[in-house]
């Protein structure tokens, strides 16, 4: 019997599916919370309780924390430390932790040629207000969320310059700043497994909002893409070396570009776009890589 723990949020909704599936799988069944956990550095191990983490098979991880935070990073080097211990962490503790931080995968996708649209980074206000004027409409993102938490469009005007000035103060002392690109209204969602193209569904905006996420009304749908898409997105996450992922694709006039490779990936467009049960999936892919 292999003793696979799930590093996850309990009650989340896609957390409790994987517990689930590795459950059926192995009669084994621990759910680990982060936030709980302590690492001791004088015997090299790390506990959850009354578990030796450092004793199990491996560990899966479902989601780090509840949202993206810099301490999300630490939370990461504690699974680093064990994965260079010798456990097998799904993904790996090292590529997860350069997808954390929108920066760092941004740095890591246009070093590696992936298409993604105008971006520009900085800490100056001017400078920022100068690519809002250079793009037209521009969204300022955090450097650590997701779902568009956090993220706000603006626009050149009388108000652009406050506008930035209250992003900046609201814990972003370094503005990431995108162009608004044309899209048709869906954001594409590229799963991989162990590398291998799964299938993809979209994020279809309700048109109630600038953004395509279900927070703001958005819904899963299927569809069939393009061979060109799927290269691209399978090329953007080769570059990180993830066990499970999703890669966020936006159709513009130019071509598809990237905005981002998922740190951890999601189960519930596959779901209700596809009936795909992502969580049996991966289970299954990460049986098979430890035998």
């Amino acid at each position: 019997m292999k003793r696979i723990g799930v590093v996850g949020i309990p009650g989340g909704w896609s957390t409790e599916r994987m517990v689930a599936a590795v459950e059926q799988r192995t009669g084994f069944r621990l759910l680990v919370d982060m936030s709980k956990v302590r690492l001791d550095l004088s015997s090299g191990k790390v506990f959850y309780g009354e578990h030796d983490l450092s004793a199990l098979d491996a560990l899966v991880v479902k989601k780090i924390a509840p949202s993206y935070t810099p301490s999300a990073l630490d939370r990461m080097e504690i699974l680093r430390f064990l994965e260079e211990r010798g456990l097998p962490v799904f993904s790996r503790a090292r590529s997860i932790i350069r997808l954390i931080d929108r920066l760092s995968c941004t740095v890591g996708l246009r070093s590696g040629g992936i298409p993604m649209p105008p971006t520009t980074v900085t800490e100056d206000v001017e400078e920022a207000m100068a690519a809002v004027e250079d793009y037209g409409r521009a969204v300022f993102k955090p450097l650590f969320s997701s779902k568009a938490r956090g993220m706000t469009v603006i626009e050149p005007g009388p108000e652009m310059q406050e506008q930035i000035e209250d992003f900046k103060a609201e814990g972003n002392p370094v503005m990431y700043i995108q162009k608004m690109v044309e899209h048709p209204g869906l954001d594409l969602g590229v799963t991989f497994i162990g590398g291998e193209y799964v299938t993809t569904y979209a994020r279809k905006g309700s048109g109630a909002s600038w953004n395509t996420t279900t927070q703001s009304g958005g819904k899963y749908v299927a569809v069939t893409p393009s061979q060109e898409v799927i290269d691209l997105a399978h090329k953007a996450q080769a570059l990180f070396d993830m066990s499970f992922t999703c890669v966020d694709v936006v159709q513009t006039p130019d071509g598809p570009q990237i905005y981002e490779v998922s740190a951890f990936g999601g189960f519930r467009g596959l779901l209700d776009a596809c009936g795909l049960d992502a969580a049996a999936m991966y289970a299954d892919h990460v049986l098979g890589r430890l035998s």
